[in-house]
């Protein structure tokens, strides 16, 4: 079965997951909606609403989602971030997050620089394997504007743009 479908194919279709779900979603939920009475046209109200939902999430996913296959890994365990890469690697609280930046002239991909409180950065490859769970880390920061970043990151500008900084509290 394996041998069905072109690997990038099968890889296109991997990434886009969760749309492709939302949208078989869809079509089940408006079926029930159109096509039924009573509790059950009600629950396809309600699943055609949810599965809506699951679609565009699916789409900012897919569009943060890259290869996988460059150097590292990223684990990311109770909100605390690891890259453990070839040559570089770090770990940090995602609460000491105070700046996110992309910095497209990394080699040999784009790396997201991740920079905290004492200063320490963290070079992490956008195509490292596991950087797929760095979507729903960057979601958390308070602030941050997911469609901006994503247009950032489709874009690969030609020089260093901060994505993300924390707002500085004040005493008074």
């Amino acid at each position: 079965m394996s041998d069905f479908m072109r690997p990038e194919a099968r890889a296109s279709l991997w990434r886009w997951r969760e749309a492709l779900t939302g949208l078989a979603l869809v079509g089940v939920g408006l079926w029930w909606t159109l096509g039924s009475f009573g509790i059950v046209r009600w629950i396809g109200v309600v699943l055609t609403a949810g599965a809506v939902i699951l679609v565009i999430a699916g789409i900012q996913r897919a569009r943060f989602r890259q290869t996988g296959e460059g150097p590292g890994i990223v684990q990311v365990a109770e909100r605390r971030l690891a890259y453990l890469g070839p040559l570089t690697g770090g770990q940090m609280d995602i609460a000491d997050l105070t700046r996110l930046e992309l910095d497209p002239t990394g080699h040999p991909a784009a790396h997201w620089i991740l920079t905290g409180i004492d200063g320490q950065s963290i070079a992490i490859p956008v195509n490292a394997q596991n950087a797929d769970a760095l979507f729903d880390l960057f979601g958390s920061l308070q602030g941050i504007q997911m469609t901006a970043m994503l247009d950032v990151l489709s874009q690969t500008p030609d020089v260093r743009v901060t994505v993300w900084e924390k707002t500085p509290t004040l005493l008074h």
